[in-house]
């Protein structure tokens, strides 16, 4: 599943970083932290590898 916006590919490239182990997990704040937490590091790298061209900025959360 791909990243929604440019915001959710930049949180799962830092938790992609700290679930490999090159940040430090203490560093993870807001979504990334969520992230970091609860999805594998296959799915990390997925929503990472978004390529972030034609995605807004944010989107509304639906829930």
């Amino acid at each position: 599943m791909p990243a929604k916006s440019k915001a959710q590919q930049k949180a799962a490239g830092a938790a992609l970083s700290a679930k490999r182990g090159d940040t430090k997990v203490s560093e993870l704040q807001g979504a990334s932290k969520q992230m970091y937490d609860s999805m594998s590091e296959d799915e990390l790298e997925d929503f990472a590898s978004t390529n972030r061209d034609d995605l807004p900025d944010h989107v509304e959360d639906d829930d």
